[in-house]
């Protein structure tokens, strides 16, 4: 069974300045059952904080929270299989890696920075 993985990113809020962006390549990933797969997402910004999302969007359905690194935290939904779904904050890139991956894993993926500043 071949599981296909769309990426797509946005940034939200004013706050957000031109010289923030999130970039997600590749678009889409494909991969088998029971791979594990890293989705990447890049993140330029001046804010000192960011404030990283991902998101899992299924057919015909609305995005749904998944988690938000911030700092050197994690926050995940409560319905979220925390074994098989892991990211953290590395330098520029919060990486969304899914394990033992699913059928019911096929779905768009978003990554959002989110903007605070004072």
């Amino acid at each position: 069974v071949l599981i296909h993985l769309f990426l797509c990113m946005f940034c939200s809020s004013s706050e957000c300045k031109g010289e923030d962006r999130v970039i997600q390549r590749p678009e889409d990933v494909t991969a088998a059952e029971g791979d594990t797969v890293t989705l990447d997402c890049e993140f330029e910004t001046t804010d000192s904080f960011p404030n990283l999302f991902w998101y899992k969007q299924e057919a015909n359905s609305f995005p749904q929270y998944m988690l938000r690194c911030y700092a050197k935290n994690v926050d995940k939904a409560p319905e979220l299989d925390k074994k098989r779904f892991h990211a953290e904050i590395k330098n520029k890139s919060v990486p969304l890696k899914i394990q033992k991956l699913q059928v019911s894993d096929s779905a768009v993926y978003y990554c959002e920075q989110k903007c605070w500043r004072k």
